[in-house]
Formats: structure tokens, C-alpha cells, sequence
């Protein structure tokens, strides 16, 4: 436990005081329509949300999870979540523009647009529970949890005591603001966060028991964590940590923030843009900041903390009041920080919180939006007024938070929560990609997949069968547990597209004269609609379909991002020349990006 100074303590209350402040301003154009209060009126520019987004993701148990990764399986480990680049970027050059054409209040409404009859109507009210509330709050007890760590260890706070000061400020500041409230507030909070973490990591790592980064590199306990690419000489290593997430994970796993075809509180963001070009640009800001540049001030904590505690009887030594069921590697982030000094100690415990309201604010209104739009307003109250639907927003607000608050107190780590969320959308995201682009798909392939998913990986994960099958005794390797997952559910997917009939004709054409998705897998339904007279824009022609050349797009951003990664580390490491050449080809691919997207504007 630390004792806050008066700077901390006057930093910490300003920066409540701000948001606070900045909640009740807008609460009184937030609660004029429920488009107001989840979308803010549809009229966001590129950068805000963009920051939106980037503050969004840097959420408290963030940099507890880097911790844990690096503590465990080093900075190789991090691929789990650098796969998400490949889903990122093909959203911004494919899905962001599709999306805003859509023109939905929420993704869920998605599935009446694009399904016909019962099946689009039970998957939007399925799915606004399913994710808004099962996984939102499975979600959003990830981040209470690290909360409550960090209040243990710095601040000495009980659980519960963590949970009532900042979630309620939180609740009060997400119920009132809205969806404009918390874009707002992003803004302030992105700088903080960023300030914060810079500065945590520059100070611990010139500590006196550490004594700069190149004595932290060459430290024995930290020699062997260091490596961005993990050894290819043990399959057990290099195939869990690089294949399995850059060949199978990123396309076919369904994870918040980052899901296939885009989705969640980030296609929220590219609703609210003012157009296309914003939502793609909002989405690429996002993708740049979040992987090239923010993992690195965590990185560096992480390390650092294998010198001050090696293991963890060395952080129970340290906080002997830590409570056994809360014990785990990714507590060495917030102990770590409790060595700050008076100033930035407050800042770093203002950019926290400023991290745990920007996520869980994001996600309470996410979350309520599902729950007004796609579960009340559709199934409870279709004749529900506009003051009816803000206040069942406001009060699924608390709820969710309650639920979520509850669920945090009997999770152990954020890796553990992280890797269930992965197993359970497992085969998932082929759907949510080629659903735009195959007319063939039907409700009924979601439906397989998703209950499908589900089924499996409770059998894998919680049933003597898949210790027997996938683990270091079993049959197979524990690596293997997730491809199987995806292979089966695919197979199930592709088996029940085929065996159930298509969406109703008019309802595809309707979809596709909206979004414009365009071509060969509309091939049959461009000719139903020729036949009814009824034609297409330019990009349905296959000539003129943007998607060859927003996947090149793609390829080119993620080349670029990757090595502007490697080169930030490499440099942060002191090789200097690996630094440079990294750098260089970042650049060349960033040229290739620039041209290509110039050539994708041209087709719009």
C-alpha cells in the first residue's frame, strides 16, 4: 500500500471533477433520442473517435494482461493479441465502409437487414443478450478485476470498496453522458493514459535496482523474455505463441474490440462517424496507436518487474494482504507502481482510472444500446417513446454493471478470462467475414456456429474429456485444442448452410442495394434482380469490386504497423541497426499502403 501525496490526491479529484463535469454538460443532448444517447447523433469526426477507440481498448486490465503474457511466455506472448492487426485492418479497408452504409443503430440490427423471416429476428434478440450482456459482462469483469488488484496493492482498498468508488463515479458519469459523454471524455482520457504509462515505464526502468535498459536486458531473469519472435526451435513454443494466432485465431475467434468483419463497440464508433471516409479513418487511427506504438511503456513495466519480483512468492512477500484467490503474475504491474514517486504517482493513479472509465463506459453504453435497440424496442415495447427508451438505457447502465461488479469477484487472472473468450467464439468469425460477400450464408449458419462454438468448448475446457484429448499427458497438444474447435464448428456451419434454404430473395437484394457489398458471391442474386429490372451501383460490377485491392490494403498496413513494432522495440533494446532496417521497410510498406489506398479511394 502506498500513501498518496496532496499533488496525487489533487490530480486524482481534478481529473473525477473533469469528468464528471464533462457527463452532466452533455447529458442534456444525450437524452433527447435514444440515437443521440448511443449514437450521438451519427456526426463524430475521424480523430475523436479514433482516440475513442484507442482509449476504449486501454482499459486497467490491460497492461496487467501484457504483464502476465510477458511474465509467462515473454514479449513473444503478445501475438495472442498482435494477430487482431489482420482483423483490424481488414475492417478499416473493407468492413468500416460497409458498415456506415448500413446505416443500423446497432450491429444486432444488422441481422434483420441481412436475414429474412424468424431466424434475423432470434439472432438480433439472441445476440444483443448473448454478447451485450453474457460476454459484455464477462468483458467488463475482466477490467473490474484488475481494478480491484490495482486498488489492493497501491491504494490497500478492499474489493468492494474499489468497486463502489470508481464504479460508481463511472456509472453515474456512463449513465448521464451517453454515448457523446464518453467520446468527450475519451479525449482527455487517451492523453492522461498515454501520460501515464510513459511515464511509469521511464521512471521503473532507471530505478536504482534495475539501473537502466541495458542492465535490464542483459539481467538473467529477463534475457530469455525479450525475444518479439518466439525460438522456432520448440514447436511448443513458436506454434501456441505465432501460428495458431497469425494463421487460425484472427479470422476465426470472435473477441471484443476485435472481431472478424468488424463488430461490438467498434463498429458503434464507425455508426457514429459523419461518413464513410470518417469511419475509416476513426478505424485506422486505431489500429496504428493500439499495435505499433502503446504496447511498449507495458512491455518495458513487465520486464522490469521479473528483476523486483522473479516470481510470485517475491509479490506475496511484498503484499502480504493480497488475498490467495486474487494472487497471480499479472498483480507485478500495479505492484510495480507503487514505486512511483509523489506526482507522478497521482498521474499514473489518475491514468488508470481514467483507463477503467474509458472501457467500461464504452462498454455499459455498448451493452445498453443492444439491450434498448435490439431486445426492448424489438420484443418488449415496439411503441416505446424516445424518453421511454433512454430511461431503460440508463437503467441496463446499472444493471450490467452490478452483474459485472459480482462475476469480478470470483475471477482469479485477466489471461484466464482472455483465453476463455477466445475458446467460445472459436469458429465464429468465418461467418462474420464472408456474410457481407456470400448470399449462400443464412441465419441458420450463425446460429450452428455460435451454439456449436459454444458446446465444444465447454466439452474441451471444463470436462475430463479435454484434459484427456489436449494436454501435456493427453493424445495431442494442448496447441491443438483451438484449431479443432474452429475446424469442427466450420464443418458444422458449412454442412447446415447447405442443408437449410437461403434468405428469401428480396430481403438479399434489399441488403445489397443498401450496403453495396458487392462481387461474385452476389453473382446469383445481381441476376434475381435483373430479371425484376432492379440493378446495382458501379460496385457490384466484379471490375470495380474494392476488395482485391482493400485486402492488398490490408497487407501493406499490417507490414507497415508490424515493423514500425519491431523497429520501437528494437530500438527501446539499443540494437540500433535492426531498429533502422525495421524502420526503413516500415516506411516502404507504408509508401505501398498509401498508393494502394489512393487507388481504393478512386473506386468508391
Amino acid at each position: 500500500m502506498i500513501d498518496l501525496s496532496s499533488l496525487d490526491i489533487f490530480i486524482i479529484i481534478g481529473f473525477f471533477s473533469t469528468t464528471l463535469i464533462i457527463g452532466f454538460w452533455v447529458s442534456k443532448k444525450s437524452s433527447s433520442s435514444s440515437s443521440e444517447y448511443f449514437l450521438s447523433g451519427r456526426n463524430m469526426p475521424w480523430w475523436l473517435l479514433g482516440i475513442s477507440m484507442v482509449a476504449t481498448t486501454f482499459s486497467t486490465d490491460t497492461p496487467n494482461l501484457v504483464t502476465d503474457i510477458v511474465r509467462n511466455n515473454g514479449v513473444s506472448g503478445n501475438w495472442v493479441w498482435w494477430a487482431f492487426l489482420l482483423t483490424g485492418l481488414l475492417t478499416v479497408f473493407v468492413y468500416a465502409k460497409l458498415w456506415r452504409r448500413s446505416n443500423v443503430s446497432t450491429d444486432m440490427e444488422f441481422y434483420e437487414l441481412r436475414y429474412s423471416g424468424w431466424g434475423g429476428k432470434f439472432l438480433r434478440a439472441f445476440r444483443a443478450i448473448y454478447l451485450g450482456v453474457i460476454f459484455n459482462v464477462m468483458a467488463m469483469s475482466g477490467v473490474t478485476l484488475a481494478a480491484i488488484k490495482i486498488g489492493e496493492i497501491m491504494l490497500g482498498l478492499s474489493p468492494l470498496e474499489t468497486i463502489l468508488y470508481a464504479g460508481s463515479i463511472t456509472v453515474v458519469f456512463s449513465t448521464v453522458g451517453g454515448f457523446r459523454g464518453v467520446v468527450y471524455t475519451d479525449f482527455i482520457l487517451f492523453f492522461v493514459a498515454m501520460a501515464g504509462s510513459i511515464g511509469a515505464a521511464y521512471y521503473l526502468v532507471n530505478l536504482p535496482e534495475i539501473g537502466g535498459m541495458a542492465n535490464l536486458i542483459s539481467n538473467e531473469n529477463v534475457a530469455d523474455k525479450l525475444a518479439i519472435i518466439p525460438n522456432f526451435d520448440d514447436p511448443d513454443v513458436y506454434i501456441p505463441l505465432l501460428i495458431v494466432p497469425l494463421a487460425v485465431q484472427w479470422w476465426s475467434s470472435w473477441y471484443p474490440g476485435a472481431e472478424p468483419g468488424g463488430g461490438g463497440y467498434i463498429a458503434q464508433r464507425m455508426l457514429a462517424a459523419k461518413d464513410e471516409n470518417h469511419a475509416i479513418g476513426a478505424t485506422f487511427f486505431f489500429n496504428v496507436m493500439h499495435y505499433a506504438l502503446r504496447p511498449w511503456p507495458w512491455i518495458i513495466v513487465a520486464l522490469a518487474s521479473l528483476v523486483i519480483f522473479p516470481d510470485l512468492a517475491s509479490i506475496q512477500n511484498a503484499f502480504p494482504g493480497i488475498s490467495e484467490d486474487k494472487l497471480g503474475h499479472d498483480l507485478a504491474y500495479p505492484a510495480m507502481l507503487t514505486m512511483l514517486p509523489s506526482g507522478l504517482l497521482g498521474l499514473v493513479v489518475a491514468s488508470l482510472v481514467a483507463a477503467y472509465m474509458s472501457t467500461i463506459s464504452t462498454h455499459l453504453n455498448w451493452g445498453s444500446s443492444y439491450i434498448v435497440n435490439d431486445f426492448y424496442k424489438q420484443q418488449i415495447n415496439k411503441n416505446a417513446s424516445e424518453k421511454q427508451l433512454v430511461n431503460v438505457g440508463r437503467i441496463s447502465t446499472i444493471t450490467l454493471f452490478l452483474i459485472s461488479a459480482i462475476f469480478a469477484l470470483l475471477l482469479t487472472n485477466a489471461l484466464q478470462l482472455f483465453d476463455v473468450i477466445l475458446m467460445f467464439g472459436a469458429g465464429t468469425g468465418l461467418i462474420f467475414i464472408l456474410r457481407w460477400f456470400w448470399w449462400r450464408i443464412n441465419a441458420w449458419s450463425e446460429i450452428s456456429a455460435m451454439f456449436v462454438s459454444g458446446f465444444v468448448s465447454i466439452i474441451l475446457n471444463f470436462s475430463s474429456l479435454g484434459d484427456t484429448l489436449f494436454s501435456d499427458s493427453g493424445l495431442f497438444p494442448s496447441y491443438y485444442k483451438f484449431p479443432v474447435v474452429v475446424l469442427f464448428t466450420t464443418l458444422i456451419w458449412v454442412i447446415v448452410t447447405f442443408l437449410t434454404k437461403p434468405d428469401l430473395t428480396e430481403t438479399l437484394i434489399d441488403f445489397c442495394k443498401k450496403t453495396n457489398p458487392g462481387g461474385p458471391g452476389w453473382k446469383t442474386i445481381k441476376a434475381e434482380a435483373a430479371n425484376k429490372n432492379i440493378f446495382f451501383d458501379k460496385e457490384s460490377d466484379d471490375k470495380t469490386w474494392s476488395v482485391p485491392l482493400g485486402i492488398l490494403c490490408m497487407i501493406c498496413g499490417c507490414l507497415a504497423i508490424y515493423s514500425i513494432l519491431f523497429s520501437t522495440g528494437y530500438f527501446i533494446y539499443g540494437d540500433i541497426n535492426n531498429g533502422i532496417t525495421f524502420l526503413t521497410i516500415g516506411f516502404v510498406f507504408a509508401f505501398g499502403l498509401k498508393y494502394n489506398w489512393n487507388k481504393l479511394n478512386k473506386l468508391k
